[in-house]
This record gives C-alpha cells, structure tokens and sequence, in this order.
C-alpha cells in the first residue's frame, strides 16, 4: 500500500487490498483485534475482525458479504529491526530498521493523509529494489499482453 501511495497516491491498480504494519505491543489495545484473536467479529459499522488463516495477521473486512479488506501485519522491535514470527514468501517481507518508523510522517493515500515511514523512498527500496518507485512492474506481465491483444 506504501508503494501506490508513493507511486500515486492511491491504490495499486492491480492490487486488492490494504496492508498496514501495526506495532505487536498495539494489538492488546484495539477491543477488536482481541476479540478476533478468538474469532470472527463483526464491529458496529459491520466491518469483519478476524485472525488471517494464511498466517499470523488480522484481516479486516467491509463487511461479511464484501470482502474488500485491509491486512493487519503485527511487528515488533528486536535490536532495533522490526521483525515478526510468521514470514511468507515475499520479497517485501523482509524485517526492516525501526528507526523508520521514529518519526512517521505524512502522506497521501486514496483520499486522505496516511502516517507512513520517514524516507519512504528508501524504506521501499529496502523491500523492492532500486527505481520502485519510477519503474512500476504489474506481477504477471504475460496476462497483461494477452488482455491487450485483439
């Protein structure tokens, strides 16, 4: 989600979903997030609370029939790195310094003003590569050319 933020302002195109990293320590504080620890709960707005089956995340749905959704990815410090417990294979699950998130800093993103890393441009980097940023890669290019041909 940083990465369309910074690309332009917005979702990624092609993308389906919202990710934000919460500090682990933060969990405890949200009624929500405790209770989906135990399973599914539905807010008073209708948005879903549950514990994500595919690791050790919270997923958040629009509601119990829209499954729009933003993923909840707890970390904490160790050392000075932000870590977790549960990693998938992504290139951009990757631990990462803790002092870009002191301070967080503002930044567009669909619509309103997001907290996001301090030298976002290199925190992407970190995860990416170089030139993520300017050189967007939709993740199955071959589908994308057979979309486009007659």
């Amino acid at each position: 989600s940083l990465l369309g933020a910074a690309r332009h302002g917005d979702i990624i195109p092609w993308d389906y979903d919202v990710d934000l990293g919460i500090y682990l320590e933060d969990v405890g504080n949200c009624e929500q997030l405790r209770g989906a620890e135990a399973g599914s709960v539905v807010d008073e707005r209708g948005f879903v609370w549950e514990k994500a089956v595919e690791g050790d995340f919270f997923r958040v749905q629009y509601s119990e029939s829209n499954h729009l959704h933003v993923d909840l990815w707890p970390f904490y410090p160790r050392n000075g790195v932000m870590t977790k417990d549960t990693w998938l294979d992504h290139r951009q699950d990757v631990e990462f310094p803790e002092h870009f998130l002191q301070p967080l800093v503002p930044l567009s993103f669909a619509g309103f003003v997001a907290q996001a890393p301090n030298n976002y441009r290199r925190f992407l980097e970190l995860k990416f590569g170089p030139g993520v940023i300017e050189n967007p890669e939709y993740p199955n290019p071959s589908l994308l050319r057979l979309a486009g041909s007659g």
